[in-house]
């Protein structure tokens, strides 16, 4: 019964912390007179937290107010030097890394190019290990005041291993548009990034990172129902319910690229057919200009024939549009707004965002013709309170997303660590006995002599 009790205080104590720093990050600056009624926690309570916070390092005054009568009013907020966060991008084309401060200030960052080997697991390790080092190397930055490391991935992420056969293996990757068969990825980060033991990896949907960012920070902020689009050589979405500080807030990841948008349509990348990925995904655009005869040399990436498709189909002033680009690119639009009606039929959401690099480039030119054929395929009714806008993060809004996933969880543990946990016997940089264990459980993608 006293072990139950010491459990109770200990977590009313973390749950006071967590509500005074969720709204002094959210909501900050605020005085500690505002923090009562923002938190419903007593003056008392007040006093305790932020007492308890400001010597921890965690908060720093902000400037003073005048209150009505009285003394001036010190105002506070989470300090940004409280610690470090590092988000990662697996994206289609590269790999990138950058080191913030609380406030998601970027203090460093470096990139890795994919378009050679691909999705190479080993590889893929590797670059994320030289990436991270390479960071804290260059912001001067102590590994120990990191607070975690979130990773955006394509694919579907399964917390927990299906059985125990190779040990607490941690999140798991399904994706199968870059051949990656129930990767136990975060086994292999946590045997080769070489950060102090009790450093946390978060792993989660690239869409779904970019989603928490934009919905954090972005166009998202505010709404209560929402949908992100992330356009990149492939397509994804994600779809948030509930206010940031909703206790019932929920989010998902879609794998909403390979939803179908014409029968018996183009072949996906995922082996299906007709999926919106097969005309909407940049790599599609690309393939398709090719098949119409556009200008392409036969190595230009997603990225390079992306922006000359864009440029013949609006080439500016005195230019003539090349009516085969602006017809391909009429039938992206179209997929889009269908593929979107589909959203806002299902869940019904107040905002549609469109990010990802692609979706960034394109949507300035589409999203009028996006916009009406949603209407055209979704509900009256639902279509009518649903509005559809660009993403307003840029292309690191996956990365920075990334990073409130360590940063969330911080915030909802009231700002304490977690505690060490066992590194796997998996020595770096080889990943020979995580080779081993990941062959036991039929992953032939990843080598034993992967060096990265």
């Amino acid at each position: 019964m006293a072990e139950r009790n010491r459990r109770t205080v200990r977590d009313l104590r973390r749950g006071n912390r967590a509500r005074v720093l969720q709204r002094l990050y959210f909501d900050g600056p605020l005085s500690r007179q505002e923090l009562g009624p923002a938190t419903g926690l007593s003056s008392g309570s007040i006093s305790n937290v932020v007492t308890e916070l400001d010597a921890e390092g965690l908060l720093e005054e902000a400037g003073v107010v005048d209150s009505d009568g009285g003394r001036p009013r010190t105002l506070l907020r989470v300090a940004p030097a409280g610690g470090l966060l590092i988000g990662i991008d697996i994206g289609e084309t590269r790999i990138r890394v950058e080191l913030f401060d609380l406030a998601l200030t970027e203090l460093a960052r470096t990139e890795r190019l994919l378009a050679q080997h691909g999705y190479d697991v080993g590889r893929i390790v590797g670059h994320v290990r030289s990436g991270v080092a390479d960071v804290l190397r260059d912001a001067g930055a102590d590994p120990r005041r990191l607070l975690g490391i979130g990773i955006g991935v394509p694919g579907i992420i399964e917390r927990d291993a299906p059985d125990g056969a190779v040990g607490d293996v941690g999140s798991v990757v399904h994706g199968q548009t870059i051949d990656w068969s129930a990767v136990p990825f975060e086994q292999l980060l946590r045997a080769a990034v070489r950060v102090p033991p009790e450093v946390p990896f978060f792993i989660d949907n690239g869409a779904k990172t970019l989603g928490q960012a934009e919905m954090w920070f972005g166009g998202g902020r505010g709404a209560g129902a929402s949908a992100i689009a992330l356009i990149g050589s492939g397509v994804g979405a994600c779809v948030n319910h509930g206010d940031l500080l909703d206790e019932d807030r929920s989010s998902m990841a879609l794998e909403w690229g390979h939803t179908t948008v014409q029968l018996r349509g183009r072949r996906c990348r995922c082996g299906s057919i007709g999926c919106l990925e097969a005309y909407a995904g940049a790599e599609a655009m690309r393939e398709r200009w090719h098949e119409a005869g556009g200008p392409l040399a036969a190595d230009a990436d997603d990225e390079t024939a992306l922006a000359a498709l864009l440029a013949a189909a609006y080439p500016g002033p005195g230019g003539e549009p090349d009516p085969l680009a602006v017809s391909l690119l009429d039938e992206t639009a179209e997929c889009l707004g269908a593929a979107l009606g589909d959203l806002i039929n299902l869940f019904l959401p107040e905002r549609i965002l469109l990010g990802g690099w692609a979706g960034l480039l394109i949507g300035p030119h589409l999203l009028p013709d996006i916009r009406r054929y949603a209407q055209e395929y979704a509900l009256r009714h639902a279509g009518a309170r649903t509005t559809i806008e660009m993403g307003r993060l840029g292309p690191d809004a996956v990365t920075v997303g990334a990073a409130t996933l360590p940063l969330a969880d911080f915030l909802a543990r009231g700002g304490s660590r977690p505690a060490p946990e066992p590194r796997p016997s998996v020595p770096a940089p080889g990943f020979r006995t995580a080779a081993d264990a990941v062959r036991k459980r039929e992953h032939p993608q990843i080598a034993s002599d992967a060096t990265g």
